[in-house]
């Protein structure tokens, strides 16, 4: 039986601002609300429509079912995007209209408990299962209402299952296993969707069993396979725009929780000030993500965090030089495919600290850099002995 749109457009909305879950008695009082009277079928058929779309992702489930699915991403009622790791998809799945995306949209923020309207067309936030959501309303979206969801894995990869995926090869296995089992503390850069999670979380396996991992995050994504993890987690502001608990905090609370090593899922902000005193006052170990282009674009990028924090460019170079050791940075490449591309260390030079190479991938062959003996060395690496 078919259902009139409007009037499932006012039942949906009373049953969302009320948080109701759409079974029959509560969608018989919204029906009795908006003085309308169905018989059972006509009732049955309301409530099946609206059970189909406000629980899970209405017709986006079956994509975020399937096992290798990370992203989906919704560009208006006509395009459905999906990431499987070999970059972007497009799908067959369509919405009737823009007002269906929009309905979900609100649908999948409401459950979050944040508002998504025209007084607030934006929403970034965990759902329950771990999906990070972000949607943007038109026409402040210009071409219909967008949505990302961001899939976490239930279990990380092992780095050698990263190898099977392509994602590091033996040698690169061998040089980021020494160089968590060194205590060196380190970042993972790289671009918006190159591995950068993924990877940290495959290294922070590879922790001595005794050690105690603290992990601070935006949104919870990290699942190292290690028996003793900590996870604090970011929180917005509510409705009122109160009670917000941001990364800066959690740092501080985290070196109170004796870690061994404290862990910043992503570092974007002035919580790069916290964690680099921390690795300055004993905490050996520690690591992060950072977004940048490539290895030699982190100095400048943490500058750039630390300078809106109010942390001084030389202050920034001198804790940098002295609590951080070296990076790993990823590249996705033209077809989609993650890959370990370099592997630098910070030397600090003149006043200034910069990345240099130890190993860089070129053209499907490892080439030795500048800081490839020192590192080497740093990290318990028979430099004579390495080989491709």
């Amino acid at each position: 039986m078919s259902v009139d749109e409007q009037l499932l457009d006012k039942v949906r909305a009373r049953l969302i601002s009320v948080g109701a879950e759409p079974v029959p008695v509560h969608v018989a009082a919204a029906l009795r609300d908006e003085g309308v009277v169905l018989g059972d079928a006509a009732m049955l058929a309301v409530v099946d429509s609206l059970a189909s779309e406000l629980r899970g992702a209405g017709p986006l489930d079956e994509l975020l079912s399937l096992p290798s699915v990370t992203d989906v991403l919704v560009n208006g009622h006509r395009e459905v995007w999906i990431d499987r790791g070999c970059g972007l998809e497009r799908t067959s799945i369509r919405f009737r209209d823009d007002r269906a995306v929009r309905h979900l949209a609100q649908r999948l923020a409401a459950a979050t408990g944040r508002r998504l309207d025209d007084s607030s067309p934006y929403v970034d936030a965990r759902m329950r299962d771990g999906t990070r959501l972000h949607a943007v309303l038109a026409p402040v979206a210009t071409d219909g209402t967008c949505i990302s969801l961001r899939i976490p894995r239930t279990a990380g990869f092992s780095l050698a299952e990263l190898q099977a995926l392509g994602l590091v090869d033996g040698r690169g296995q061998r040089w980021l296993a020494a160089l968590v089992q060194s205590r060196l503390s380190f970042v993972v850069s790289g671009g918006t969707g190159s591995g950068k999670t993924t990877l940290l979380g495959s290294l922070l396996s590879l922790v001595d069993p005794r050690h105690r991992i603290v992990v601070v995050e935006d949104s919870s994504e990290l699942t190292p396979q290690h028996p003793h993890v900590i996870r604090l987690e970011a929180r917005p502001p509510n409705l009122e725009g109160s009670g917000a608990i941001v990364l800066r905090d959690l740092v501080r609370q985290a070196l109170r929780m004796r870690p061994d090593r404290l862990v910043v899922g992503e570092v974007r902000g002035a919580e790069v000030v916290d964690l680099l005193a921390a690795l300055n006052t004993g905490h050996e170990g520690g690591c992060g993500t950072v977004h940048a282009n490539s290895a030699d674009d982190v100095p400048a990028r943490l500058e750039a965090l630390a300078l809106a924090a109010g942390l001084p460019r030389d202050a920034l170079h001198a804790q940098v030089a002295a609590g951080l050791d070296a990076v790993v940075h990823l590249h996705r490449d033209r077809d989609g495919a993650r890959r370990l591309q370099c592997v630098a260390e910070f030397v600090r030079a003149e006043g200034r600290v910069t990345c240099v190479p130890a190993l860089t991938r070129h053209e499907g062959r490892w080439v030795q850099g500048a800081a490839y003996e020192s590192l080497a060395a740093r990290i318990g690496l028979d430099a004579a002995g390495d080989s491709a």
